[in-house]
């Protein structure tokens, strides 16, 4: 192993805490700084985690020992300061969604294209032994051929727990693009890329009310749509069911279910790392656990940080990957909108499965 990678982080919300747990366990990634636009919150982390500067954004930007940028900021930002780390010379990591639209983000592919740079996008969380031992199971043909895939999230809204929910309730949130990114980018390391959906969309109510914090009781615009089903045409051929809301109580649907010509697996919370795999063939009475069998052990937020440190430019958390399921999840509230088929114009390569390893 060569020289840690040097990262610094712009954003200091409470996302923030999950990667700076994960960084502390790795050997491949250094933090060197951290920024936010209230210097306050930068200050606060830098002074958990010894050596760790708190900068001012453009500080950070020009610190010529970062050579890759953690973007942490809300998802309409995401774009702007992900061009603005590439413009500085560096490499980036973005939470997700890549950007709020597939428009922003195709610009952030092609000015990393243009620069040189690297583009790299959450959720990483597919690359833990949930996903990567379910995707094991497939490839070994223990399910025979996919034909199918059903994804469900659904909560009340994440006004009842978070403290400042306004973004989730508009553009660029909302339950696909802010809880749709596991659950896509799970379907496409499992199936493959998708060419084609159709989708329909509604919106329970017009405004949610915060319950908790400082801002308990005050009441924030929803100005986007609250309900989303959509199904996806694979180019494998394979059909997947995508559930999610913000406006459901509670379901007892597994989070993805795969179903084979010969099987049907259940897969673990892709919003984990980790989790049983069920697989249940015609020849069992029950579901089975597997072992795990592939992926990153024990990972945390940011292993696809410590995946790019491994194999560079091949990373498995890609920005084409990231961009790919953005369109997808476009696709799906257009094809809602419009209650048309929408073709899926971008694709991208299913990564490499992770081995069985540890962190």
């Amino acid at each position: 192993m060569g020289q840690p990678l040097n990262v610094g982080i712009i954003g200091c919300g409470s996302i923030v805490a999950q990667y700076l747990a994960t960084f502390a366990r790795l050997e491949t990634v250094r933090l060197v700084a951290v920024a936010d636009l209230m210097i306050e919150r930068a200050a606060a982390v830098a002074a958990e985690v010894p050596g760790v500067r708190a900068l001012s954004i453009d500080e950070l930007l020009a610190d010529p020992g970062i050579s890759l940028v953690v973007n942490l900021t809300i998802p309409l930002a995401h774009a702007e300061v992900s061009e603005r780390i590439i413009a500085a010379g560096k490499d980036v990591y973005s939470e997700k969604p890549l950007a709020a639209d597939g428009a922003a983000g195709a610009g952030v592919l092609r000015a990393a294209d243009d620069a040189g740079r690297w583009v790299g996008c959450a959720p990483d969380t597919v690359l833990g032994t949930g996903v990567q031992t379910a995707r094991r199971v497939i490839e070994d043909g223990r399910i025979g051929r996919p034909i199918a895939a059903t994804a469900t999230m659904v909560t009340p809204g994440h006004e009842r727990w978070h403290p400042n929910p306004d973004f989730y309730y508009l553009p660029g949130g909302g339950p696909l693009l802010d809880m749709g990114p596991y659950y896509v980018s799970a379907l496409i390391h499992l199936l493959g890329p998708v060419v084609s959906v159709v989708g329909s969309a509604s919106r329970l109510r017009d405004e949610r009310v915060i319950g908790s914090g400082d801002r308990a009781g005050e009441r924030v615009p929803v100005e986007i749509d609250t309900h989303i089903t959509g199904v996806l045409e694979h180019a494998s051929g394979a059909l997947s069911t995508l559930v999610m809301s913000f406006d459901a109580v509670a379901t007892r649907s597994a989070n993805i279910e795969v179903h084979g010509e010969s099987g049907s697996m259940v897969v673990p919370d892709p919003n984990t790392f980790d989790g049983d795999v069920l697989v249940r063939s015609l020849a069992d009475v029950d579901w089975v656990v597997q072992e795990p069998s592939a992926g990153y052990i024990d990972a945390g937020r940011g292993v696809g940080i410590h995946d790019r440190a491994l194999v560079g430019d091949d990373a498995r958390a890609s920005g084409e990957l990231g961009y790919h399921a953005l369109d997808v999840m476009e696709s799906v509230l257009r094809a809602a909108a419009t209650r048309t088929a929408v073709p899926v114009v971008s694709t991208c390569v299913v990564p490499a499965r992770v081995e069985l390893q540890s962190l």
